[in-house]
């Protein structure tokens, strides 16, 4: 089914970038409001970590089905829809007193979110053509950056004049809100004309997962996409408090400068992958030395080779942002008929490494400290084993770059554009982590 003539922005691009903002800010918030939360229930790190990482669990589990039901019922409809379930998590999190209460709302609102981001793709490739689909995706990662923005120092400086529980019952309201506005003033984008089955979409799923190109990536996404988003998350804040002495605000502050360079990130990546694709230098170039330069900026934060610690974090934030480039790399492996496919499924990936290592960054403290080391010295073990996994994949990606540089003959087959945008040749321009 081509896509119709465009319709206006403000009906069709608006609405998903304010339901992708309060994505990003949900899945940022505890950051800032970790400590708040551990100070007043008496959590230990790992159950902080937990209650954090519930989100990217649920999250994770939602892909697979998501895509079957956007293709079946349109993003319209099955967005407004899920933003209702985050609504009601938000309010389950604001009214919960015990670990198992905020982890159940942090779920629910993590499989709310699940489908702001491939949504706005999905209406995206319908409403408007080839030619504007990459500048589409650009503004909803923007919307996105100002989302985890908004959740760093406005929220540090909310909670001097409210509670965490107060703040989170605006958002409950704010995604009633956005739920209606994308439900009552989003255009229908339509379905395909002859949608694939349950059982052939499955089977597409499967072409995926048995790929070997496809688990050249999990690695490196698991462990660098899914651990920057695990840092920002939770972890950096807790670090510049119980290493870097910092207090609230001002770690709140480092925050918000990884935040504001990783959305320049994004805008340079969308500004400059097409042209650097023309010129052969693909996804996997930049993600080859992305990746690294974001690793070497985390050894240095975790050395303490420098009292500059918020040109550190700031550095790290710019450099990470290169992570949103492997659905590229992994979506050029497939036809342009499974790129979707390949998308969520290096997305489930990505949102389980996520919740492993914030969970799992808070069990290793938990444990070291009860061996006897003091908060700091817990910390630094702990992100240099996500520093050591990070190094690990990157080699296997960068080691595997030969053999998997060309995709096959017969798994490929060149469209206009994708889902997410259009691409130069050899190379599809599609979105990062949802």
């Amino acid at each position: 089914m081509p896509p119709r003539a465009p319709v206006s922005w403000t009906r069709a691009v608006l609405p998903f970038a304010g339901a992708y903002f309060l994505s990003y800010l949900y899945r940022t918030a505890n950051g800032v409001i970790g400590p708040v939360l551990r100070d007043e229930l008496s959590l230990t790190a790992s159950g902080l970590g937990l209650l954090t990482a519930a989100y990217f669990l649920a999250f994770a589990s939602a892909q697979i089905p998501l895509g079957v039901l956007l293709d079946r019922f349109g993003a319209r409809r099955v967005e407004s829809a899920l933003l209702l379930v985050a609504a009601a998590g938000a309010a389950v999190f604001a009214s919960s007193r015990t670990v198992g209460g905020l982890a159940a709302g942090r779920a629910l609102v993590g499989l709310g979110v699940s489908a702001c981001f491939m949504g706005a793709l999905k209406a995206f490739s319908r409403l408007y053509g080839p030619e504007r689909q990459a500048s589409l995706v650009g503004w909803i990662m923007t919307s996105g950056g100002l989302g985890a923005i908004a959740s760093a120092y406005p929220m540090a400086a909310a909670l001097r004049i409210t509670t965490w529980r107060e703040i989170f019952l605006a958002l409950v309201v704010a995604t009633v809100a956005a739920s209606a506005w994308l439900f009552l003033r989003a255009p229908d984008e339509g379905r395909a004309e002859a949608p694939e089955t349950l059982s052939a979409q499955l089977r597409g799923v499967a072409t995926v997962f048995r790929d070997l190109r496809y688990w050249r990536c999990v690695p490196l996404a698991m462990t660098f996409t899914g651990g920057f988003m695990a840092v920002q998350g939770l972890w950096a804040t807790s670090w510049l408090m119980n290493v870097n002495g910092y207090g609230r605000d001002a770690a709140a502050g480092h925050l918000t400068g990884l935040n504001v360079a990783m959305l320049a990130g994004y805008l340079a990546i969308g500004l400059v992958a097409t042209p650097l694709a023309r010129r052969e230098i693909t996804a996997s170039h930049i993600v080859a030395v992305g990746a690294p330069a974001a690793i070497v900026t985390l050894v240095l934060v975790v050395s303490e080779a420098t009292p500059h610690t918020r040109a550190l974090w700031t550095a790290y934030g710019a450099f990470s942002c290169c992570g949103t480039l492997l659905y590229t790399v992994n979506t050029r492996a497939f036809p342009i008929e499974l790129a979707g496919r390949a998308a969520t499924a290096l997305n489930v990936s990505v949102f389980l490494g996520a919740f492993g290592l914030q969970w799992g960054m808070g069990g290793a403290i938990d444990l070291l400290r009860a061996r006897g080391l003091d908060p700091a010295a817990a910390h630094r073990a702990s992100f240099w084993a996500l520093l050591v996994l990070q190094v690990l994949a990157c080699a296997l990606f960068l080691a595997t770059a030969r053999w998997a540089r060309a995709p096959r003959s017969d798994t490929r087959r060149e469209a206009p554009a994708s889902a997410a945008g259009a691409y130069a040749p050899g190379e599809r321009l599609t979105g990062g982590p949802t």
